[in-house]
């Protein structure tokens, strides 16, 4: 089960004590990552790789980034392959998902994505970036890793939060942070701000750390019209819980109850007996996220209702036309 993060990790820099005390452990993770990174003799896969990754703890969403960027390389006459290590499957890979895996075996992520992509699962990177070459790929979206040392990147994006950033600054522990933000700079392409809306802006504290590189701004919206009538309990587990109920009230969702779990959270039997028992009291129907849907058996999926989600953005151009420069 995920861990919520704790609060002082977006706390103003420099003004918690326990992430003063933590911060020397944050700078011997900083240089463990980049020796890492250093020493490695990362594999050359067949094929372009595009790495979409962040750097900092948690999902800032680059699962349904990965999705629009297949979408967009595939109306280019690309064929884009998506790797991923499958997180909270049991499956080590490499392997192809296919219709009959379950979240159980590889993720809840992948068996989404396997619906409209080839989607190739692998703890190891390099045993999986072969396996989806092999397969016919013309180019490999790597889902997170960008401080895996172990295969090469033709190009990197690296997705910011616009409104947590890059929290307290700190590193792992002392904060949210895997590495230095200007180490993972440096090894990316562009700049992708993940908005909450499409109707904010990205701050210019971002734009000036991005420097030189473009900037490409995104946001996750949710199919309006899929939203049922009448009351609704919503829930699920995902990384930012209260967008997904900001968009159903935005559009127009009468929300009775929302109820939040951690990212990747495996719903047990009584957790979903319960939600049923307080939607039936609320005379409310039950609604949650295709990730969240995935996670649970056909059995367990009776009276509720997935909205489906996509991440639109602007400003895509000059990020297409960097990862164009190496395909």
């Amino acid at each position: 089960m995920s861990l919520s993060a704790p609060p002082f990790w977006q706390a103003a820099p420099n003004t918690s004590l326990l992430a003063k005390l933590l911060s020397p452990l944050g700078t011997i993770y900083h240089h463990e990552v980049q020796r890492r990174l250093n020493r490695a003799d990362p594999y050359r896969a067949n094929c372009p790789v595009v790495c979409v990754g962040n750097a900092t703890m948690g999902g800032v969403g680059k699962t349904p980034f990965v999705r629009m960027l297949a979408s967009a390389l595939k109306a280019s006459g690309h064929t884009p392959h998506i790797l991923t290590r499958g997180y909270g499957g049991s499956l080590p890979g490499p392997l192809h998902v296919e219709s009959t895996h379950t979240a159980e075996e590889v993720g809840d992520e992948p068996v989404m994505l396997a619906r409209d992509f080839p989607v190739v699962v692998s703890r190891n990177r390099p045993a999986g970036a072969k396996m989806a070459a092999d397969a016919g790929a013309t180019v490999i979206l790597m889902d997170d890793g960008l401080q895996n040392p172990h295969i090469v990147k033709d190009r990197s994006l690296l997705l910011v939060d616009a409104n947590s950033l890059f929290g307290n600054h700190e590193v792992f522990p002392a904060g949210p942070l895997r590495e230095r933000p200007e180490a993972a700079r440096a090894r990316s392409h562009a700049v992708v701000s993940v908005l909450a809306s499409e109707h904010e802006t990205t701050p210019e504290s971002l734009r000036s750390f991005a420097g030189e590189h473009p900037v490409a701004e995104a946001w996750f919206t949710i199919d309006e019209a899929a939203i049922p009538q009448g009351p609704l309990l919503a829930f699920c587990g995902i990384g930012r819980p209260e967008r997904f109920k900001m968009s159903l009230v935005k559009g127009g969702g009468e929300l009775v109850d929302f109820r939040a779990f951690p990212d990747h959270h495996p719903f047990k039997p009584d957790e979903l007996e319960q939600l049923r028992l307080d939607a039936k009291t609320h005379g409310a129907r039950l609604v949650t996220t295709e990730k969240d849907l995935m996670r649970l058996a056909p059995s367990q999926r009776d009276g509720v209702t997935a909205i489906p989600g996509i991440m639109r953005w602007r400003g895509g151009d000059e990020v297409l036309r960097v990862i164009e420069e190496v395909l």
